[in-house]
């Protein structure tokens, strides 16, 4: 079975991050993958703002290194996958292709002000992905 957890570096990610580790936890026969998109939007500004291509990533990997970490020290071991572009396509393309069993996300991300006027990424993600969708708060 495929748990995947899409991640954004909020505090709804990382609850929902912890759901996920603890759905494998439960489940032996689960493999768990940490899903990361870098938002083109965003990534232009980080890219104007990081003095290198190698500070950028340690800043996305930033990011990531929390959930690697939780989740190794209860023995739950992780796939990380990186992703570019709108998060809520990247995300629904991804699990879809993967044919990934259960995806967790958080309700809401980094930016709510978008969310606002744009719909949030987990709406968009619930009503287009094929596989059960948990949505943590």
């Amino acid at each position: 079975m495929k748990i995947a957890v899409a991640i954004d570096g909020s505090e709804n990610a990382l609850r929902a991050a912890k759901h996920a580790i603890t759905l494998v936890q439960y489940l032996p026969e689960a493999h768990l993958e940490v899903i990361y998109v870098s938002d083109y939007n965003k990534a232009k500004d980080e890219r104007l703002l990081s003095q290198s291509p190698e500070s950028l990533t340690l800043k996305r990997e930033q990011r990531v290194q929390p959930i690697i970490e939780l989740a190794k020290d209860v023995g739950v071991k992780t796939k990380i996958t990186m992703l570019k572009g709108n998060p809520s396509q990247e995300i629904i393309k991804y699990v879809n292709l993967e044919e990934i069993d259960q995806l967790v996300i958080g309700s809401r991300g980094l930016n709510t002000f978008q969310e606002m006027v744009l719909g949030s990424v987990s709406h968009k993600v619930m009503k287009h992905v094929n596989c059960p969708i948990t949505i943590v708060k």
